[in-house]
């Protein structure tokens, strides 16, 4: 217990959390942790940089993140939902996140989770012209609940990371704006369907700048002055900014800030902040990522060709894009004795190898670190966004627990539940365990 009168700042919770969690012997083998404290900072911080556009609902991007006490968390701070499929439809509803307080974002939507979306008065921004097309029919005459709108590819470019850049010329997402012929089928688009009232440009995310974000929105503020003009009246009445602010991997700080992208938007399109527009955002990796982090026992050790090797229980099956494409998405690893405190002593190069059967299931190579013994800990810091939610089940390895943590003036921890690890029953059951004992085919 630590006593102090200056507010304990994130590296102070994460180091009390740490010690809390290995006395209570909650890494069995690993575990992630959520700073719950952290994310309500980040969403203060959101909030108030985005204050001078006026009328804005902010949304968490369900992918980074989806697990059903986080978004009723982030709910009761006032962030709403943006989801992509039928499954994080239903966690964000489970998590009393429903109706206008979901945004629907696919490529892909089928014709029910398009029905269920205007049911429910969900938002929803159409992807091409073919479901254009389709909400044709689900609409009909009658005015919908949803607010519809179109997602647009302004084809401003890519990113630092090509996987996580959607604005490029080919990109699966989105009306593409530059194309021969389509900024006029848009125009057209909107003139035949007065419900269309919201225009959706989502740039990309890590590797994107602001500047390159900024560009997306401009291309889009520009569509919809355009449509509104030939409308004769404010017929698109929201822009949907999506989200994508990079983060910072390779420290503490946070990397551009939403104050800093506010700015830089506001330089790029003055007329953001002159009250016509409302506004939608869909952060996920910015709001979340720096708040949490996993923590993994190390198993074995051992040393092979001239390398030191820590075996732990964290690998692609929670960090696939760490593993399989370690140059863009390295992580910070610490060292913890087995009390979860910073282990000390002389930094040896060491691989931190995950337990999946392939070879190049490793969290980091040759990373200098205190040598690592069986019943230490590493913990992967900045792992909140996609780490917790995007598991890869190779191997059948089971989805870890995940425990919210806040921190009192005084030191004090205290945990509560996000999920608890998944069960051998439930991944038998998941490898078709009830099928069974039906009758073998032929």
């Amino acid at each position: 217990m630590t006593t102090t009168s200056a507010p304990l700042t994130r590296t102070d919770r994460r180091l009390l959390a740490l010690t809390a969690a290995a006395d209570r012997r909650l890494v069995d083998p690993m575990a992630g942790f959520v700073d719950l404290e952290g994310v309500r900072e980040a969403v203060e911080d959101l909030t108030k940089a985005f204050a001078p556009l006026g009328r804005v609902q902010h949304t968490v991007a369900a992918k980074a993140c989806g697990l059903a006490p986080l978004l009723r968390f982030l709910g009761e701070l006032g962030i709403d939902a943006e989801v992509a499929s039928p499954g994080e439809t239903a966690v964000a509803e489970a998590a009393g996140l429903r109706g206008p307080r979901l945004v629907l974002d696919s490529p892909a939507k089928t014709i029910a989770e398009l029905a269920h979306a205007l049911a429910e008065g969900t938002a929803v921004n159409a992807d091409s012209f073919q479901e254009l097309a389709r909400l044709d029919r689900l609409v009909g005459a009658t005015p919908p609940r949803s607010v519809l709108g179109v997602r647009v590819n302004p084809q401003v470019g890519a990113g630092r990371i090509g996987d996580t850049s959607t604005a490029t010329a080919g990109s699966k997402f989105g009306i593409p704006l530059r194309d021969h012929g389509n900024r006029g089928l848009l125009l057209e688009s909107f003139a035949h369907r007065p419900w269309l009232t919201r225009l959706h440009v989502h740039v990309g995310s890590q590797g994107c700048p602001p500047e390159l974000l900024a560009a997306g929105v401009a291309a889009v503020h520009e569509l919809a002055e355009e449509i509104n003009a030939e409308a004769g009246y404010r017929q698109v009445t929201s822009l949907d900014l999506g989200g994508g602010l990079p983060v910072d991997f390779t420290s503490d700080d946070p990397g551009p800030t939403y104050a800093g992208y506010v700015a830089t938007l506001l330089a790029r399109v003055p007329s953001l902040a002159d009250g016509r527009y409302a506004f939608v955002t869909e952060f996920g990796r910015s709001l979340l990522a720096k708040s949490g982090f996993l923590v993994s026992a190390v198993e074995y050790t051992k040393f092979a060709g001239g390398r030191h090797i820590a075996v732990t229980h964290a690998g692609a099956q929670v960090a696939a894009r760490t593993v399989l494409q370690p140059e863009h998405w390295p992580l910070r690893i610490g060292a913890l004795d087995p009390g979860g405190r910073p282990k000390t002593g002389p930094e040896v190069p060491q691989d931190i190898a995950g337990p999946l059967c392939f070879a190049g299931d490793l969290l980091a190579r040759q990373r200098p670190l205190p040598l690592l013994e069986p019943g230490d800990f590493v913990v992967a810091h900045d792992t909140g966004a996609y780490y917790f939610g995007a598991h890869y089940a190779y191997n059948t390895l089971p989805r870890p627990a995940v425990h919210g943590f806040t921190v009192s003036p005084r030191g004090d921890v205290g945990f509560t539940p996000i999920r608890r690890t998944q069960t051998l029953a439930e991944l038998v059951a998941d490898a078709g365990g009830e099928f069974l004992e039906a009758p073998p085919a032929g």
